[in-house]
């Protein structure tokens, strides 16, 4: 990784004198060794389509398994006889985990080799997976899926740095094009896949089964990775900034950690100490990461990063974008199976329209934004609202006299929104980060998108929760949704400052 003193180009001046050369990731031409490129050590310097469908699917797992637990859930309360706030830390503990270490694990892709990293990380997520479906009782079944969080933490930011890395032009713009929507479809499909397992009891499996079924794909993913996945590095890796990863964990613990568990354990002291400690941590975490800046240090976060306009105007909207994303998908499975008493399968069933929807945008995506640019992500931004805002007058209407058909037209149109605006905000994001920096620019994009995931599901699902108790569910999915159409609001005003033209 280049020192951050460095602007932020794809080439600088060599050293005097110095006349080697490496290999070029993306031509396959030599460049002076000043340009920093990835060096690519094996197995070809180009990401071909099978490598392409295998880091992809490094990038599914960790979001599926986000989300697969969801309509998971009550059944795994009354297997392990878990209450609320164990529940929730099973879905916290994975997030925490994997926010905390995502830009950790980008940077040590860049030190010891991006394919190494997605090795190790898809092989500790299959055995800390197989760790989640044996568990006896909920607080293993909870450390199991801490595990499991730093497992995907390793794995997943290998796989924007490889595709920066290892393509160009436009085989990079259609490569991130299909990471947004991997990203999209995981996160639907982890709560259908869900239900469809947890119905099915495979051999008594239960809801075993939404975790065992990732040992086997593991496997896959490594036997794949190790044919068609190229070996790439930061041609001058970094050292580990100690002070900067233990500050970046310690503000992410102490807004997410009390904000998930606050409304379960009854806000005792220790959440709000907690939250008062995060403006502190955040606050000393910059600072720390300017000073190693100033004296020519390499940052966990280098600020210079954000000078990208390109990245810090798409990471703005990354943020409301996924906050209600992940909100929503944590509320709608609780309503479905709760409020309108849906069977697991019927709930994951429900979402089909979503994942269809999303699945057709992501198809007519590229052309779109080829021709209108990032206003493409605007539009999507429209038909979201329209879609959310169905529903809550169908909730508003009807409830709880509402059955799938009645949530198909507000769920697919939602979907067809969410699907023109994902993977255009990822290509945006990292459209302007040199390769030497994929791993951290990476990291930073997934960590943001993961914190705020986690946080959507801490704050909206508080919210819903809460109102359940008061309102019932019918008012509190309603107030819900109108919350996130707030969110999408703020997504779609946001857009309107991205650059027009999309690389």
């Amino acid at each position: 990784m280049s020192r951050t003193s460095a602007p932020l180009s794809t080439s600088t001046a060599p050293p005097t004198g110095t006349t080697a050369t490496t290999t070029s990731v993306s031509t396959g031409t030599t460049a002076p060794t000043g340009t920093e490129p990835a060096v690519v050590h094996d197995h070809g310097s180009v990401l071909g389509p099978l490598g392409l469908f295998t880091v992809l699917l490094g990038a599914a797992l960790p979001l599926i398994d986000f989300f697969i637990v969801n309509v998971a859930l009550p059944t795994i309360e009354h297997d392990l006889n878990a209450g609320p706030a164990l529940l929730e830390l099973v879905v916290a503990g994975y997030g925490l985990s994997y926010a905390v270490l995502l830009v950790l694990g980008g940077r040590l892709g860049d030190m010891f080799g991006r394919r190494r990293l997605f090795m190790a990380g898809m092989a500790a997520f299959g055995l800390t997976s197989l760790a989640c479906g044996l568990s006896p009782d909920a607080w293993t079944l909870v450390g199991a899926r801490v595990a499991q969080g730093a497992a995907a933490a390793l794995m997943l930011p290998q796989v924007l740095a490889t595709i920066q890395s290892a393509t160009s032009g436009h085989r990079r713009a259609k490569a991130l094009s299909l990471y947004g929507a991997t990203a999209g479809l995981s996160m639907v499909i982890g709560q259908i896949l869900g239900g469809v397992l947890v119905a099915a009891d495979i051999a008594g499996s239960g809801w075993r089964a939404i975790f065992l079924v990732n040992v086997p794909i593991a496997l896959a993913g490594l036997v794949l990775a190790f044919r068609t996945m190229p070996e790439t590095r930061s041609q001058r890796p970094a050292p580990i900034d100690v002070p900067g990863t233990v500050l970046l964990a310690v503000a992410l613990m102490t807004l997410l950690a009390p904000l998930t568990e606050g409304r379960a354990a009854g806000w005792p002291v220790w959440t709000w100490v907690s939250l008062a400690a995060f403006p502190v941590a955040a606050l000393a975490f910059l600072a720390v990461e300017r000073r190693a800046d100033r004296q020519g240090r390499t940052p966990l976060v280098p600020p210079s990063l954000f000078a990208l306009v390109s990245l810090r105007r798409g990471l703005a909207l990354v943020l409301p974008f996924s906050i209600g994303f992940g909100g929503f998908m944590f509320v709608i499975a609780i309503a479905m199976q709760q409020g309108l008493r849906m069977t697991a399968v019927a709930a994951g069933v429900a979402l089909v329209p979503c994942a269809v929807a999303f699945f057709f945008a992501t198809l007519a995506g590229p052309r779109l934004v080829r021709r209108h640019g990032s206003l493409v992500v605007t539009a999507g931004a429209v038909l979201q609202a329209v879609g959310i805002a169905l529903l809550a007058f169908t909730v508003w209407r009807d409830w709880p006299s509402i059955g799938a058909l009645d949530l198909l037209p507000g769920t697919a149109i939602a979907g067809f929104g969410q699907g023109l605006q994902l993977p255009v905000i990822f290509r945006i994001v990292l459209s302007d980060v040199p390769p030497e920096r994929a791993g951290v620019g990476g990291g930073v994009m997934i960590t943001t998108q993961q914190s705020a995931l986690a946080l959507g599901v801490a704050t909206l699902g508080s919210l819903f929760l809460s109102l359940t108790d008061s309102a019932g569910m019918g008012t509190a999915l309603t107030v819900t949704l109108l919350v996130q159409l707030a969110a999408i609001v703020l997504t779609g005003l946001l857009s309107l400052r991205l650059p027009r033209e999309v690389k």
